[in-house]
């Protein structure tokens, strides 16, 4: 019974967690939608050099637009509670996950790599993360297909671990800022930053999602969404 109610708690708690961090993705997001390089924005002030480019402005707004949708529509594939009781809604959900990561957010966020910040180091970090990040999804779409739904399930939670690395760079991005100023400010340059954070959005995020993964995760998550 305990453990029933400590469950209920971790779930809910992260149930909570993944809506706030939607709501404040999509506040963050909500400036872009003025689709105006003067914008008031940080990050817009430092692409001012590519804006003009078509192709980053198309990759740029298509993966701003949607990044709020996937984050969310793949939150919902991991609730026993909807596989189990509401899995039309879980299909559906994971469609528009699929989809929408594989034909928009994720082209988009290749194109933004090609062009990232930092130089070459941080280019390669999303030059690599946005194959793996297809890759996972495209594997988890597969693999529904061939009704194989722990290979599924697993791939969707690596797919996820990488989609989280929006809100994880945020966090860093947050958490550094915070820092600046202080007796623990690492003083690093602001290309050196960049390029340090945008490896340790995705890559821990990988790692654990692969310890969870070889811990049972997804197993477990299966087992309960039948009980």
């Amino acid at each position: 019974m305990q453990n029933q109610s400590l469950h209920k708690v971790w779930k809910y708690s992260f149930i909570g967690m993944i809506l706030l961090f939607c709501v404040l993705m999509f506040m963050i997001s909500l400036p872009y939608f003025a689709m105006d390089k003067h914008a008031p924005i940080q990050f817009l002030r430092t692409k001012l050099n590519v804006y003009h480019i078509d192709l980053w402005r198309i990759g740029f707004y298509t993966h701003v637009f949607t990044s709020v949708l996937i984050l969310f529509a793949g939150a919902t594939q991991f609730s026993s509670t909807l596989l189990r009781k509401r899995k039309a809604f879980h299909k559906t959900m994971g469609y528009i996950y699929v989809i929408v990561l594989l034909f928009f957010s994720g082209p988009g966020a290749f194109v933004m790599g090609m062009y990232a910040n930092g130089g070459p180091p941080a280019r390669a970090s999303f030059m690599l993360l946005t194959p793996l990040w297809l890759t996972f999804t495209a594997m988890a779409w597969y693999y529904i297909y061939k009704r194989d739904f722990l290979a599924h399930g697993e791939f969707m939670f690596r797919s996820y671990a990488l989609t989280f690395s929006a809100v994880t760079l945020r966090l860093y991005q947050f958490f550094y800022n915070e820092l600046r100023g202080t007796a623990l400010d690492p003083e690093w340059k602001p290309v050196e930053t960049y390029i340090i954070l945008s490896w340790l959005s995705w890559v821990p995020n990988m790692i654990l999602a692969e310890i969870l993964i070889r811990r049972g995760i997804i197993r477990k998550l299966l087992k309960r969404s039948v009980e």
